[in-house]
C-alpha cells in the first residue's frame, strides 16, 4: 500500500497596499462611518449608560482587553487555519507593509463594531427588554451581518468565538458599562483572522 499523499497546500489570495485601500475606502463610507454615525445619534442628547460610551473601571476594562486580545488573537488564528483547509484559500497580506495598514484598519473598525453591535444594539435592547434580549440581540446581529459580506456559512459561525464572549464581558464587566475592553480585544481577534494573523501564519508556514 502507498504511502498517503500529503494535503494539498491553500491558495494564497497575495495582496499589496493598493489592493487593501481599494476595498478600505468603500467599506469606510458603506459600513463603518453608518455604524458611527448611528451611535452618534444615540449618544448626542443624554449620552445614556447603556451605550458603553465610558472609561468604565479602567483597569479592569484594559486588563481584560489585553488579555482577550491575546487569547482572541490565537484563537482566530487557528479557526483561520481549520477554515483555509476547508474552504482551499486564504487572502494573506504580500508583505509586512499591507499586513500593518490592513492591522491599522481592523483598529478603527474594532470600536466602531463594537460600539454599534454591543454599544447601541445589544445595550439598548438590554436597557427596554433586560440584559439576556439584549445580549441575545446584539450577538445574532453581529454574527449574521458577517453574511451580508459574503462570507461563508462556515466563516460565519467562527464569528461567534468573537461575538459569544465579547457579549457576555460587556455586559459582566464590573463598573459602569464600557465599551474599552470589548474594543481592545475585538482588534485583537479581528487581526488574528484577517491581515497580520495570516500573514503570520504563513510566515511560520502554517498555511
Amino acid at each position: 500500500m502507498s504511502p498517503p499523499a500529503p494535503p494539498a497546500r491553500a491558495r494564497l489570495l497575495l495582496t499589496r497596499p493598493p489592493d487593501s485601500l481599494a476595498w478600505m475606502g468603500p467599506d469606510l463610507l458603506l459600513r463603518l462611518l453608518p455604524f458611527s454615525i448611528a451611535v452618534a445619534a444615540a449618544a448626542r442628547r443624554r449620552r445614556p449608560a447603556w451605550l458603553g460610551l465610558s472609561w468604565g473601571r479602567p483597569r479592569q476594562q484594559v486588563g481584560f482587553g489585553l488579555a482577550g486580545a491575546a487569547v482572541l488573537f490565537a484563537g482566530a488564528a487557528a479557526a483561520q487555519v481549520l477554515l483555509t483547509r476547508r474552504r482551499g484559500a486564504v487572502v494573506v497580506p504580500a508583505g509586512a507593509a499591507d499586513a500593518a495598514l490592513q492591522g491599522a484598519y481592523y483598529a478603527l473598525n474594532g470600536p466602531i463594531e463594537e460600539a454599534f453591535f454591543r454599544g447601541l444594539l445589544q445595550g439598548g435592547v438590554s436597557a427596554l427588554a433586560g440584559r439576556p434580549a439584549g445580549v441575545l440581540a446584539g450577538t445574532a446581529a453581529y454574527i449574521l451581518y458577517h453574511r451580508l459580506g459574503r462570507w461563508s456559512w462556515a466563516d460565519v459561525s467562527a464569528t461567534a468565538l468573537v461575538g459569544v464572549p465579547l457579549a457576555a464581558a460587556f455586559a459582566a464587566l464590573p463598573g459602569p458599562p464600557s465599551l474599552l475592553g470589548v474594543a481592545i480585544a475585538h482588534i485583537g481577534a479581528t487581526c488574528g483572522f484577517l491581515g497580520p494573523g495570516p500573514w503570520l501564519l504563513r510566515r511560520w508556514r502554517l498555511l
